[in-house]
C-alpha cells in the first residue's frame, strides 16, 4: 500500500480519535488502545489493509497521542544511538554508525512543539520563546537538548544522544578497536593507584563513554560523586556514590545551579573522588583546586583538537573563573593537578580511537610541559577502514602513586638506538 494512502488514513483516523476523547477523566494506556481499536478495524477493512499496515497505524496513532510521535520508535531502537530534527520535516538519525535521513516527518511544527513540551515536562524542565534553549534527560539517561524561535531559523531543533541500556565497558572498547590492552592495563594501574585523568577530543569522539569505561577501575570501596549538566555516568559498582546535577534558571523563579556550585558543595561531603561530566567555563578553576587539595582520582573531560590544546582551553576557563591569578600561576596549578591527559578522536572511517596519551611533566620557566607516553599510528587504509596501532614513545616518570599504592609496574626500558633516539615498542595492530 502506498505510504502516502497510509498517511492519509491515519491522520483522518487520528483526528476522529481526537474529538471523541473525554479529557476531563483519566484514561490507561489499554482504554486508548481500545478506542484506536474501534476506529481502525473497520477502516482497514474498508480500505483493504494489511495486518502490518493496520498494526502500524494502530501504533502510529498511539504514539502520536500518548508518546513521542515518529520518534517513539528511534527512542526504542537500540541500533540509535542519535536522533536530530530539524524542523518537522527534517528527521536524521544516526545508527550503528550511519547517518541517514529518514522518510518521517511530523503532521505540522505545532504536532513537533507538543512533543517538546512533553519531554520537557518528564524531564521537569521547560522551554518557551523567551527561554528558547534547554538541555534534558529522559528516564533511560538519554540526553536532549531543545532550541526553538526564535534562535532556531528552521524550525524547533531537538538532537538526542542516546546511551545503551548496558554501558560500554573497557572489553568492548578492546573488542571495537577503540584502544590496546596493554594500554586498558596501564589505565588500570594508574587510576586504582589515584591519578588525576584529563580526557579531551572533539564532539562525538566519546569522552563520555571512555569516562564512564575509565571509572570502572575505580576500587568499589571508595566514595564517588559525580557532578554533571545533565546525568550520564552509569558507575554502577561503587555502593558509596552521590550523583550530582546542575539546575538551570526558568520561569518558576527557580535560581541556577551551577557546576562550579556543584563542586563546592561536593567538596564539604568528604569524597574520595570526585568526576566531573565535562568543564565548558569557571567550573575549571574549582575542578583544577580540587585535584589540588587531596582529592586524588578524580577526573573529567573537555573539548579539545589535541592534549596540548586542552591545556590552553583549561587555561582559557580557568581565567573564567579568576582575574586575580596570573598566567604562571595557573599553568603551575594545571601541571600539579593533573597528571596524564587522555586524548580521544574520532578517524575518517568515523571509528573511534584513544590517539594519545600524555603525562604532565610539571611547569618549568612558566611552561607547561608535555610528555606523550603512548599514540595511535596509522598503518594502513583498507575497503575504507583504518588500520593501526599503538606505539609507547616514553615511559612514565612520576610513579609516586603507584608506589604508595603498591602497584609499581615492571615496564620494560624503551630500547635505544645507536643514535640515542628512543625506539617505540611495537603495539597491537587493531582495526575497527
Amino acid at each position: 500500500m502506498a505510504e502516502e494512502k497510509k498517511e492519509i488514513i491515519r491522520r483522518r483516523l487520528q483526528e476522529e480519535i481526537l474529538q471523541e476523547i473525554d479529557y476531563a477523566r483519566q484514561m490507561s494506556d489499554d482504554q486508548m488502545l481500545s478506542i484506536i481499536d474501534d476506529k481502525v478495524l473497520p477502516a482497514s477493512l474498508a480500505a483493504g489493509l494489511t495486518l502490518r499496515e493496520k498494526e502500524e497505524i494502530r501504533l502510529l496513532i498511539f504514539h502520536s497521542i500518548r508518546r513521542f510521535d515518529v520518534l517513539q520508535d528511534l527512542l526504542e531502537d537500540p541500533k540509535v544511538s542519535e536522533i536530530m530534527v530539524n524542523g518537522p520535516d527534517h528527521i536524521f538519525v544516526e545508527k550503528s554508525g550511519e547517518l541517514s535521513r529518514l522518510p518521517a516527518q511530523f503532521t505540522s511544527p505545532e504536532k513537533l512543539e507538543d512533543v517538546i513540551q512533553s519531554i520537557c515536562a518528564l524531564c521537569n524542565r521547560t522551554v518557551s520563546t523567551a527561554s528558547p534553549i534547554v538541555d534534558a534527560r529522559l528516564s533511560d539517561g538519554s540526553r536532549v537538548n531543545v532550541v526553538l524561535a526564535p534562535v532556531a531559523l528552521n524550525g524547533p531543533i531537538v538532537t538526542i544522544r542516546r546511551f545503551p541500556e548496558k554501558p560500554i565497558g573497557m572489553e568492548d572498547l578492546v573488542h571495537f578497536g577503540s584502544i590496546s590492552e596493554e594500554i586498558v592495563a596501564f589505565l588500570k594501574d594508574l587510576v586504582s593507584a589515584g591519578y588525576n585523568i584529563f580526557i579531551s577530543g572533539g564532539t562525538g569522539s566519546g569522552k563520555t563513554t571512555f569516562l564512564n569505561a575509565l571509572s570502572e577501575f575505580i576500587p568499589k570501596t571508595e566514595r564517588v560523586i559525580t557532578i554533571e549538566d545533565n546525568a550520564e555516568l552509569q558507575i554502577r559498582h561503587i555502593e558509596n556514590l552521590v550523583t550530582l546535577e546542575a539546575r538551570n534558571a526558568n520561569v518558576e523563579g527557580c535560581e541556577p545551579i551551577t557546576i562550579r556550585d556543584l563542586i563546592r558543595s561536593s567538596l564539604r561531603m568528604r569524597p574520595d573522588r570526585i568526576i566531573v561530566g565535562e568543564v565548558r567555563g569557571a567550573e575549571a578553576l574549582d575542578m583544577i583546586q580540587a585535584m589540588n587539595t587531596g582529592h586524588d582520582g578524580s577526573m573529567s573531560t573537555g573539548h579539545a583538537n589535541s592534549a596540548s590544546d586542552m591545556l590552553s582551553r583549561l587555561e582559557t576557563m580557568v581565567l573564567f573563573g579568576t582575574e586575580a591569578l596570573p598566567v604562571a600561576a595557573i599553568r603551575s596549578q594545571l601541571s600539579s593537578g593533573i597528571d596524564l591527559i587522555v586524548h580521544l578522536g574520532r578517524l575518517r572511517d568515523r571509528s573511534r580511537k584513544l590517539l594519545e596519551i600524555t603525562e604532565i611533566d610539571g611547569c618549568v620557566d612558566g611552561k607547561v610541559i608535555l610528555r606523550p607516553l603512548y599514540r595511535f599510528v596509522e598503518d594502513a587504509e583498507e575497503e575504507g577502514r583504518i588500520r593501526g596501532h599503538w606505539e609507547q614513545t616514553d615511559t612514565l616518570k612520576h610513579r609516586g602513586k603507584l608506589l604508595l599504592a603498591g602497584l609499581e609496574r615492571k615496564e620494560a626500558s624503551l630500547e635505544k638506538d645507536l643514535d640515542g633516539t628512543s625506539k617505540p615498542c611495537p603495539g597491537k595492530d587493531l582495526s575497527s
